[in-house]
């Protein structure tokens, strides 16, 4: 194997796919990543994967001898990170009979390292979809669909199908929802009319109809994918392909795999109240001001706030008792219906919320002090942010 790269192109696809790298590898070879240089393209393609996740990408590069080989990858991404721009040359020597591994030599103009890899039949074959038709979205509707979601899955591993976003489809949009069992962000998302009409004109065999469509995907996975997709422009398109076990997204040269997980996905429209006896609308951004500066003083063993709502007075005022710390308060206006009184919250879930929540002004639904509260934007997005309060001690 031999090919010339540029160390930018290298460094980058290097980074992208070794984020599929496990820490502690189960096996030596899922501690590497995959490389297979194309000399008939002209392409050098990087995969890793640790049996859950996969990542695969790749580039062009000058390459006289094609070849695989599997490399070390943190070692090999320190390295590669380090050099100075310019070219790379990746030379693969013969396989030293001692050692029972291959040599390879990694130029570039400040000098030379030489890596010991190892056998590629030994890295493990990534899962394909196939024979199932794709979805496409657009990557405005899938980017804005998580940032509104994945914040709120759970990091439990006990709770595993919690761990993943839910992804439910009707005939024009796809749903989002994430819960952790204290709060639920659900976020519905249309596909533009424009892009259904390309969907319809074209002839590959892609579904552009979301009805029936249903999926729990590792909140990992997506994170990863979100990465991606922030270096790509809103108008392209990702493939999205999904069987019973695995879910593919394909976005160029850019390939994401990730198991699916199993079990049925809690009801959580259930859990959404449709009636609710006070309704506070107020600005975001100050809000969230608020709550940043009393939250320095909130007791951080539950990070507790006091949300006072005065309909007489239009105000909301914000408040922290921390013993041995102090105390704090801000007052806020904010239009009232319904009576006052009132709620406490965990700070982190109030400010999450606030923050994926992309209006100025948004709407805050409640009932009794023990019930669900549901934060709304005021126009835009269709979001709903479900948080539970904290009972408060009298």
């Amino acid at each position: 194997m031999k090919f010339v790269c540029s160390q930018s192109e290298l460094n980058s696809n290097l980074s992208l796919v070794s984020r599929a790298v496990p820490s502690r590898p189960t096996h030596p070879v899922l501690g590497n990543v995959l490389l297979v240089a194309d000399d008939s393209k002209g392409r050098v393609s990087l995969t890793a994967f640790d049996l859950s996740l996969g990542i695969e990408t790749s580039f062009s590069a000058d390459v006289s001898q094609g070849g695989t080989i599997t490399l070390p990858a943190k070692l090999l991404n320190e390295i590669v990170s380090r050099l100075p721009e310019g070219e790379i040359t990746l030379i693969a020597d013969e396989y030293d009979s001692d050692e029972e591994s291959q040599l390879i030599s990694l130029q570039s103009a400040s000098g030379q390292f030489q890596l010991r890899a190892m056998s590629a039949a030994e890295f493990p074959a990534i899962p394909t979809v196939e024979g199932e038709d794709s979805l496409k979205l657009p990557i405005a509707m899938l980017t804005e669909g998580l940032k509104g979601s994945l914040f709120a899955a759970s990091s439990d591993e006990t709770k595993q199908i919690l761990t993943g976003v839910h992804l439910a489809g009707t005939p024009d949009s796809l749903e989002f929802a994430a819960t952790d069992g204290h709060r639920l962000a659900v976020v519905e998302v249309s596909l533009e009319p424009e892009a259904q009409e390309e969907e319809n004109e074209g002839q590959e065999p892609t579904v552009s109809d979301f009805a029936g469509f249903s999926v729990t995907i590792p909140a990992r996975a997506l994170r990863e994918l979100e990465r991606m997709l922030s270096s790509r422009q809103g108008t392209d398109t990702v493939a999205l392909s999904v069987d019973e076990a695995q879910i593919v997204f394909e976005l160029g040269e850019q390939r994401l795999t990730s198991r699916k997980l199993d079990g049925a996905y809690p009801a959580y429209n259930q859990l959404i109240p449709s009636q609710f006896g006070r309704t506070v609308n107020l600005e975001r951004k100050r809000f969230m001001s608020g709550l940043e500066r009393v939250a320095v003083l909130a007791d951080q063993k539950n990070n507790l706030v006091k949300c006072s709502i005065d309909g007489e007075e239009g105000l909301v005022s914000l408040s922290v008792e921390a013993q041995d710390l102090g105390k704090a308060k801000e007052s806020m206006p904010a239009e009232i219906t319904g009576e006052g009184g009132d709620i406490a919250f965990n700070v982190k879930y109030l400010m999450d919320g606030l923050k994926a929540l992309p209006t100025k002004e948004i709407s805050i639904q409640l009932n009794e002090g023990n019930q669900p509260v549901i934060l709304t934007p005021l126009g835009g997005l269709k979001m709903i942010y479900l948080v539970m309060p904290v009972q408060i001690v009298r």
